[in-house]
């Protein structure tokens, strides 16, 4: 591993000395009899590691390493010091240095300390390239839609992203709401931050509390060690509670308090943890009709619901319908490796016709497997289709004819799906777990 080091040390020796140690090793060195010297290179030159001695005439290496820190903050600075001004370096750690070396320098000794910085740095520019290829995916400009609802709740998301209000989307499983609290989330000041996805459905209500508080180590059978909780974790980003529906009325209560104090206290622990957080919320109930029946708390529902967002399901927005198909088809052939040419116009009259119980989750899987079973070089066609979209009457019109409720839309998929598909089909078509079609299933009383 190499990069290009600058070496600021007025001892002329001792100069020379290191920059021959280092440019053995095959590394780009410049270097500075002065503190001034070596700002001023700094500014005309990008250095990867900057190593400098402590005592300078002038400025000395202190003052150098914060102006340094002044104009690039993640630039990587080694301190070198004599043993009579230890105190000095851990200042200098304090003031952002990576390390410090202490005199009579051992070639060995900082020669790892700058190979384990250069590592420092490959990552930090890793983790940067990954960041802005993070906020460039949900940059709402990528988006897919171009119906009047889906410009809509772009415009409204847009407006509220840099605020720290909560926000509650509402809209049918699998309409894309994670994807609409991500946009808000990496478009907002918070980007830098964690964004917490957390479903809670799909977590047992006796482990939820611990996951999203943390614990202390003995809190119950099994803490073995103190744990932070992902509210702790999110501070200073964004936690996304989807399927809030599904919280018990215990925890609904001790969410209330998070939201309004922003303090959380680890189960079994006697010390309360500061915290910043924006809470984005998510549901397919109706949270009203929940408050009227007794099950969410009122006070809570208020909270979450400062703005309201409410996704259309895709069947109310048939217009974006092919955009969509043609994106999920480039994302499919890339990460599959086909070469899918195009999709045929009857196979696009069907999807379009479908009415899409599982919304844009369910699109995205059926265009998966088409692009999965077609021909490299070929095109998707009626015959890539599952049967109950490939169908002249998609199933739902064969169903019934008139509107349903979502409930009673959901119960005549299962029964007119349930022969042919596996269990794991079913719920990816719906755009839900496995659990929840079992617990659709035991409430309606339907046989496996």
């Amino acid at each position: 591993m190499t990069g290009k080091l600058l070496i600021v040390e007025d001892e002329e020796t001792l100069r020379s000395s290191l920059k021959r140690v280092f440019m053995r090793d095959g590394y780009n060195v410049e270097s500075a009899a002065s503190a001034e010297d070596a700002l001023e290179m700094v500014d005309e030159l990008l250095f990867d590691i900057v190593i400098t001695d402590i005592i300078l005439p002038g400025m000395d290496g202190i003052e150098l390493l914060k102006k340094i820190k002044e104009k690039s903050a993640e630039q990587i600075v080694i301190v070198v010091t004599a043993y009579a001004s230890l105190e000095t370096a851990v200042e200098a750690l304090r003031a952002g240095a990576y390390d410090y070396v202490v005199k009579p320098i051992i070639h060995e000794e900082i020669k790892q300390i700058v190979i384990n910085a250069l590592k420092q740095r490959s990552l930090q520019a890793e983790n940067q390239i990954l960041k802005k290829q993070i906020e460039k995916q949900y940059d709402f400009s990528h988006i897919i839609g171009e119906s009047p609802e889906i410009k809509k709740i772009i415009e409204e998301a847009k407006k509220i992203a840099d605020a720290k209000s909560n926000v509650l989307l509402l809209g049918d499983t699998g309409t894309g709401k994670e994807l609409i609290a991500r946009a808000i989330h990496y478009n907002s000041t918070r980007a830098d931050k964690p964004f917490i996805p957390i479903n809670c459905s799909a977590i047992p209500e006796n482990l939820l509390e611990s996951e999203l508080f943390g614990h202390v180590r003995g809190a119950f059978t099994g803490a073995v060690s103190s744990k932070k909780g992902l509210f702790e974790e999110a501070s200073g980003g964004t936690v996304f509670l989807d399927e809030i529906g599904e919280l018990g009325m215990g925890l609904q209560a001790k969410l209330l308090r998070v939201i309004e104090d922003q303090v959380i206290r680890p189960v079994g622990g006697t010390q309360s943890v500061k915290i910043d957080i924006r809470f984005i919320t998510a549901t397919n109930r109706n949270l009203e009709t929940g408050v009227k029946q007794g099950q969410f708390r009122e006070d809570l529902y208020y909270r979450i619901n400062v703005v309201t967002i409410k996704l259309p399901p895709l069947r109310g927005r048939k217009e974006d319908i092919e955009l969509l198909v043609k994106h999920f088809m480039e994302k499919f052939c890339v990460e599959l490796g086909k070469n899918i040419k195009e999709i045929d116009g009857q196979a696009m009259e069907l999807l379009i016709a479908y009415q899409w119980p599982g919304n844009i989750r369910e699109l995205r899987n059926i265009i998966e497997r088409a692009v999965l079973i077609a021909e490299p070089g070929g095109g998707i066609t009626k015959e890539h289709l599952p049967e109950g979209v490939s169908t002249e009457k998609d199933c739902t019109q064969e169903i019934f004819a008139g509107k349903l409720s979502i409930e009673e839309y959901t119960k005549a998929f299962i029964k007119k799906y349930q022969a042919d598909y596996t269990e794991q089909h079913i719920a990816d078509m719906l755009g839900i777990t496995r659990k929840s079609l079992w617990e659709k299933r035991k409430k309606w009383g339907m046989q496996k």
